[in-house]
């Protein structure tokens, strides 16, 4: 399809404990699914199904152990499984937006610079402005813009992060519990924002423990325990 903007087939991942004389842990076989424009599917299952490391794969986080990822990057449908460390940055940079569970801040830069950084495509001052808008609609005290976020809550880092993703344009958006740490009227702001991200065509995967935000933003939920390691299906 046109509008298919991922498209994953056969994923699979086995990690090598090389402490441990060398064991295999399969831990996702045969994961297939799409994800179009405009669309956003859910990862579900529970938790030690796999959920994250599909999520990871995908990122670039994690290497595949088998299959294909593919990403509609430059006009083209890209496998992320078989090209260059180099090329993958620049999907990275281009295609792909994160929204992850852990802020990784830089030391002495501010939460403002953090966010306006992210942003691709928009003068210094521009980016700026919108990344203040976006603190401002996650509520995130106007105070501690110009503070490095390193201190900040749990819930304070998150909406940073959560802005940080929210900022790019990219065709592609992974959030991975981007409500965990939120109170409800932040979580309901995270919901209006992904509604507006689909309306635009970002198509998202996600991982979503929250029922109520997972049932409010999905489209369609794959259930990762289809694609459990025969081994572990037994």
């Amino acid at each position: 399809m046109t509008d298919t903007i991922l498209s994953v087939h056969g994923l699979s991942k086995v990690f090598t404990m090389h402490l441990q004389g060398g064991v295999r842990l399969p831990v996702v076989e045969g994961a297939t699914f799409d994800v179009a424009a405009g669309e956003c599917v859910v990862l579900g299952g529970p938790s030690g199904s796999g959920k994250s490391s599909v999520l990871k794969m995908v990122s670039g986080t994690y290497g595949a152990s088998a299959g294909s990822i593919l990403v509609r990057h430059r006009g083209a449908m890209v496998d992320t499984t078989r090209i260059s460390a180099r090329e993958m940055i620049a999907v990275r940079r281009e295609t792909i937006a994160n929204v992850t569970q852990f802020l990784h801040a830089i030391p002495r830069v501010s939460a403002l610079d953090l966010v306006a950084a992210e942003a691709r495509g928009l003068d210094p001052e521009a980016a700026r402005g919108k990344a203040g808008e976006l603190l401002a609609r996650l509520n995130l005290p106007e105070r501690l813009w110009g503070l490095p976020p390193a201190t900040f809550s749990g819930g304070e880092k998150q909406r940073v992060n959560i802005a940080a993703g929210f900022i790019r344009e990219a065709p592609l958006l992974l959030v991975d519990e981007p409500t965990a740490s939120l109170d409800a009227v932040n979580r309901a702001v995270v919901v209006a924002m992904i509604e507006e991200k689909k309306t635009a065509g970002t198509a998202i995967l996600g991982i979503f423990h929250d029922e109520a935000v997972r049932d409010a933003v999905a489209d369609r939920i794959v259930d990762v325990t289809r694609f459990a390691p025969a081994a572990a299906a037994a």
